[in-house]
């Protein structure tokens, strides 16, 4: 099997992420004496300045924490609905879909009171320098991506009509492909935070900074802005629900993870709230029906692959979401009834199943989501950002940072970033799992992995892509467990993934028996997966899957992989 890049291999330390700026920051990080929390946490503040189209302060953020000696532990930095959120509330506007963009999706933004959270409870770095490369990176400026320029020519128009201080940050005059682009505001704003730490000790600092976000001027400044009505997708203008009462009233949270072994290791995933127990879902579903060993991806192991996953996400779709109950989701007798769906040709039905204390029939939203009418939805199409880090001690991280994304909201001038819209991922339709309600988290699609071997091995993985998330990360495991590639190859090789599935996004659309396929699974395959009914997308040679990996062996040995798709992730490793 091909690679782009080498499998990297040292001893020092590892970070892998989807901008080389975030990856080079968080090394440097590490080569100044600082653990992974205080380099995934630089990472990822500097991804705010140079993916702001992907992600922001404004976002939220899951992390999966791993500390020597210890088990795998989940940093919920997913921020809930304001108090004010309710079906009544929002439906009283006449409006049948919560809008993919403006204020009134806006959630509790917990991206930023997660970073530093992660530092006050495991790094070893002040607030403020950690804070310092993404002040740098801001005020100084960088090289905007062209996925960035390009976005923001998109949505350059709109801004002047309508969100007049995004134009003045973004749009004015739009930036062309590789520009130097500042953002000042945002700097100062991470100035501010790290200035209400100066001179007390770690944790007191990033209590400081953090109350300085939910409590302080940056609580204020939100409570002004969501007062004010916007233009957003349903077509009119609504201020929003979101309050600094709510901003004050909720912090991070560690929990437990959910996990599942498999093929000598234990899968670790964010709980009900994310997707990610879909894909423990999916790896159970199919370990009884794989090979011990495969030459090469080949029509029957994506047809399988592509099979389980749809029931996994039919159940997600179903039953996942804030506080759910998912305890029979991985139980044995569960998923044999589930693979026993599993059949020659390809499904075109959605069919969730039963789980442990629900009702016999599961319930999906009313309508068929295909006829659902069609608003701009989620505006990066369905990609985020990801990082991955590793130190010599033993810690290992695994980030992916989403939300805040310039295009979602208009920008909040003083400082510096807009708010996220994951509520858009709630529907406005009682008693579901998913349904809208006051301070609750939305179920999110951002899914960062951990695995734990049996000789205690542990690895990093994730990517961006939405719905897509641990579809990729799926091929990827395959990729490494059957096929024996090493991270780099099982990256490399090449990926699908279904649109089967009720987007988390507006416009909640599916498509029976949809799958997209890279071109380099060859033609044969594709052929063969036609002939079986799947409904067959070719999506080229390089198109799927943003993935990163870092991972420390049981002897020390420390290893990383990158994606070269899209030709901006980048892994350094010592």
């Amino acid at each position: 099997m091909m690679r782009t890049r080498p499998p990297l291999q040292g001893s020092f330390g590892a970070v892998a992420s989807t901008h080389w700026l975030a990856t080079s920051s968080g090394m440097a990080v590490l080569e100044r004496g600082g653990n992974a929390a205080d380099a995934a946490a630089a990472a990822g503040f500097v991804l705010h300045v140079v993916e702001p189209h992907l992600n922001g302060p404004g976002g939220d953020l899951p992390a999966i924490v791993r500390v020597p000696g210890a088990a795998p532990r989940v940093l919920g930095g997913q921020g809930v609905t304001p108090a004010a959120a309710t079906i009544e509330r929002i439906r009283a506007d006449g409006i049948e879909h919560i809008p993919g963009t403006g204020l009134l999706a806006a959630v509790v933004p917990g991206a930023v009171p997660a970073w530093l959270t992660l530092v006050r409870d495991h790094g070893t770095w002040a607030p403020a320098d950690v804070l310092a490369f993404a002040i740098e990176l801001a005020e100084r400026g960088h090289r905007v991506l062209p996925r960035v320029a390009r976005t923001i020519g998109a949505r350059a128009d709109f801004f002047r009509e309508h969100w007049p201080a995004s134009a003045a940050l973004w749009a004015d005059p739009a930036p062309s492909d590789w520009d130097i682009v500042r953002n000042p505001a945002l700097a100062e704003t991470y100035r501010r935070l790290a200035e209400a730490g100066r001179g007390k000790d770690r944790e007191s600092a990033c209590d400081a900074a953090i109350a300085a976000w939910s409590g302080g001027f940056v609580a204020e400044a939100i409570d002004r802005h969501t007062q004010q009505p916007f233009m957003d997708s349903s077509g009119a203008a609504h201020a929003g629900l979101l309050t600094g009462d709510d901003l004050a009233g909720w912090r991070p949270t560690w929990e437990d993870t959910v996990s599942m072994p498999w093929r000598g290791t234990i899968v670790h995933k964010v709980g009900a709230w994310s997707q990610g127990p879909a894909l423990l879902a999916a790896l159970g579903m199919l370990e009884p029906l794989l090979p011990a060993r495969a030459e090469a991806f080949d029509a029957e192991l994506v047809h399988l692959a592509a099979e389980a996953m749809k029931l996994a996400l039919a159940d997600r779709d179903a039953w996942f979401g804030d506080g759910a109950d998912l305890s029979r989701l991985l139980d044995d007798d569960y998923l044999a009834e589930r693979r026993a769906l599993i059949g020659e040709s390809a499904s075109l039905e959605l069919r969730p199943g039963a789980l442990r204390g629900a009702p016999r029939m599961p319930r999906l939203p009313d309508g068929p989501p295909a006829t659902r009418p069609a608003g701009t939805g989620e505006p990066t199409r369905g990609d985020t950002c990801h990082i991955d880090v590793v130190d010599r001690d033993g810690m290992v991280i695994s980030a992916t940072p989403s939300g805040g994304w310039l295009q979602s909201s208009p920008a909040i001038a003083e400082l510096g970033f807009c708010l996220g819209t994951r509520a858009q991922m709630l529907w406005l339709e009682p008693d579901l799992p998913t349904s809208l309600a006051p301070r609750i988290r939305p179920r999110t699609t951002l899914s960062p992995t951990m695995l734990v071997d049996d000789d205690g091995a542990t690895a990093a993985l994730g990517t961006p892509g939405g719905d897509q998330q641990d579809q990729w990360q799926f091929a990827m495991l395959l990729g490494m467990r059957v096929l024996g590639l090493d991270a780099q190859a099982a990256i490399d090789a090449p990926s699908w993934h279904v649109t089967h599935l009720v987007s988390s996004f507006e416009p909640r659309v599916w498509e029976p028996g949809g799958l997209h396929v890279e071109s380099r699974l060859g033609e044969p395959a594709i052929a063969e997966l036609r002939r079986r009914g799947h409904v067959v997308t070719d999506a080229g040679p390089w198109s799927l899957g943003r993935l990163s990996y870092a991972a420390r062996d049981a002897d020390g040995t420390i290893r990383a992989a990158s994606n070269a798709r899209d030709e901006q992730g980048y892994a350094a490793l010592r």
